[in-house]
């Protein structure tokens, strides 16, 4: 202490100043060990931390150990502990169930079982009507309904729809691929009947075209049914065109349903029921050819009797005659 301070020591009132603390090295040294131990634990694991990002950012990736990203799983709402999923309900207007295909052979709607015209799918539907003097009146408009009801039955299995031939009539291309009951009743109407009954040469006129076309496409050229409505016996030859006919469909090899022809006769004159049977029974034994396919058929329709010529009755003879046809060709094929 100075001598100044001795003095002042002793006055009134006086407060002496705080004097330093004197440390020694040794504490100064633990004292900065200590601050720098604070120091290096507080910023040790933040420089760590950035450290190790960059080290692992800087490796080369076969040395990462970080495992690699994943793309997230799907978040399954109905995956938990233990709980299983809710019972399915389908919505209002789900979808249906998916099932595996099932072949399965659905034949065609107009050839089913329960319809019995299904065959006309098949062929070409042709009328020789004889319009001779006899058949004017009831047995012409017999003739008329029986066609017009016939029409609708073919057209929905044949959008060719029928033809229409007259014995004496002029052909008209109007009376062909006719598919509607109205046209029919106006070409009957137009056509008044008359004159004689030359069946065997119109019926040659049908035939021998058809066959031409047969020969030069078999293999597209539809069967033919030819439906011969007369009430008398015919006034020419008309065996000849039908032998003619049968010997070159055997020579083409043709089926045996490939042409047909159906005589149906209204009235009750006796001389053409037996022109007509005749046709139907012994064409082979007229022809000398006992092994002549029959193409040919005939049915009665007497109206004095009750017995009215319907389209169909028509249609279920025309059936008949088809499948006697095929049953006689099974039957000589299995005796070969």
């Amino acid at each position: 202490m100075s001598r100044d301070q001795v003095l002042l020591a002793g006055a009134p009132g006086y407060v002496a100043p705080l004097q330093p603390r004197r440390t020694n090295s040794s504490e100064k040294n633990r004292q900065r060990d200590n601050m720098l131990s604070t120091l290096r634990s507080k910023f040790g694991s933040r420089n760590t931390t950035s450290m190790t990002t960059k080290q692992s950012s800087d490796s080369h990736p076969q040395r990462n150990s970080t495992p690699s990203t994943r793309r997230p799983a799907i978040n399954n709402p109905f995956k938990r502990s233990g709980d299983a999923p809710p019972a399915y309900s389908p919505a209002p207007n789900a979808a249906p169930k998916f099932q595996s295909p099932t072949v399965t052979i659905t034949p065609p709607t107009n050839q089913t079982a329960d319809d019995p015209y299904a065959f006309l799918d098949s062929f070409d539907t042709v009328f020789l009507i004889d319009d001779s003097g006899s058949m004017a009146g009831s047995r012409w408009r017999e003739a008329a309904r029986a066609i017009e009801t016939i029409t609708p039955i073919c057209t929905a299995h044949d959008a060719d729809g029928i033809d229409l031939y007259f014995l004496n009539h002029p052909d008209s291309p109007s009376h062909h691929n006719v598919t509607s009951s109205t046209a029919v009743r106006d070409i009957f109407q137009a056509v008044r009947p008359g004159g004689g009954t030359p069946t065997g040469q119109r019926m040659n006129q049908i035939l021998k075209p058809y066959l031409r076309r047969y020969e030069a496409a078999p293999e597209t050229t539809k069967p033919m049914n030819i439906i011969c409505i007369t009430d008398g016996e015919p006034s020419d030859d008309v065996e000849s065109p039908l032998i003619a006919a049968a010997k070159k469909l055997d020579k083409l090899d043709a089926a045996a349903w490939q042409c047909g022809v159906q005589f149906f006769q209204v009235g009750n004159d006796e001389g053409a029921r037996q022109h007509l049977r005749q046709l139907d029974d012994e064409l082979a034994e007229i022809a000398g050819d006992d092994g002549l396919r029959d193409i040919v058929d005939t049915v009665p329709f007497t109206g004095a009797e009750g017995t009215l010529l319907t389209g169909d009755g028509i249609l279920k003879v025309v059936l008949g005659a088809v499948n006697r046809r095929l049953d006689r060709k099974k039957s000589k094929d299995l005796h070969r």
